[in-house]
């Protein structure tokens, strides 16, 4: 077993800046709207545009799109232009990107050693739809909760997959979620509320890889990338409205499966 421990990374609060969290396979990139200029993005795969609070503008080499706040939004693979009003923030979540330097990421020094349990990122899903340079948005208010999971909506990429996990208030502690992933990462994106991210390692028949649990605290604009094979659960804790998004890559096919992503019908497995 790697014992690469769970990192927590934040990103930057500086209202003329950007910053970038990795995981082994994809980036997040927090953008912050600063006097009504133009941020660029560029990916070789669609970006998963998260807009949380406030609405935005995006423009593709074949389109302009003005997309509604607590929207996801797919965008083609290719050059982006994003718009956002002043102060307001926006998650770009890719596998791809181009135009990114290593010194800018936050948390960098993680992946000097690649994680060999983490299966990579492989062909794209292909698009059903004829128009592939179509930017597609879903307002997260008007997706439905698939049946079982009343707390969780579930969007995908040709090359991601995340969970819009949300509620008001302090998470059931009698229903918490301890699981494991055996071959790839998670990262927990906290966008409002506070949370504690619980870890625990496995016992192996090696003592000496036997670890504490730990009771890690996250709020929000954090990130948190948790390993292969820890088990984990996140818990909401105090007042007010909790929104935190797991982000997968590559898609995660078990929810594809089971009939809970939302646009899955996009793309052919």
């Amino acid at each position: 077993m790697i014992l690469r421990p769970v990192s927590l990374s934040y990103f930057s609060k500086e209202p003329a800046t950007s910053s970038i969290i990795r995981g082994q396979n994809f980036t997040v990139e927090c953008v912050r709207g600063v006097n009504g200029a133009e941020h660029a993005l560029h990916s070789d795969h669609e970006t998963i545009l998260i807009l949380p609070e406030s609405s935005a503008t995006l423009a593709t080499g074949f389109e302009t799109v003005d997309v509604a706040a607590r929207s996801i939004a797919i965008v083609p693979g290719g050059p982006a232009r994003l718009v956002l009003p002043d102060g307001a923030r926006a998650f770009a979540l890719t596998t791809a990107r181009t135009d990114t330097d290593c010194a800018g990421v936050v948390n960098a020094s993680d992946y000097q050693v690649p994680d060999g349990r983490v299966l990579p990122v492989a062909m794209p899903m292909e698009l059903r739809a004829k128009d592939a340079e179509r930017v597609r948005v879903y307002q997260v208010d008007e997706v439905p909760f698939p049946d079982g999971n009343p707390r969780l909506k579930f969007f995908q990429s040709s090359t991601m997959s995340i969970n819009w996990v949300e509620y008001d208030g302090q998470r059931d502690r009698t229903k918490l979620s301890p699981h494991a992933h055996e071959d790839f990462e998670q990262g927990s994106l906290a966008i409002s509320g506070d949370f504690v991210h619980h870890i625990r390692t496995p016992w192996t028949s090696n003592a000496e890889h036997w670890r504490d649990d730990q009771h890690i605290e996250a709020s929000a604009a954090s990130m948190a990338i948790i390993p292969p094979e820890l088990i984990h659960t996140t818990e909401g804790v105090g007042a007010g409205q909790h929104i935190l998004i797991d982000v997968f890559a590559p898609p995660r096919t078990d929810f594809i499966a089971k009939g809970w992503v939302f646009n899955a019908g996009d793309y052919r497995i």
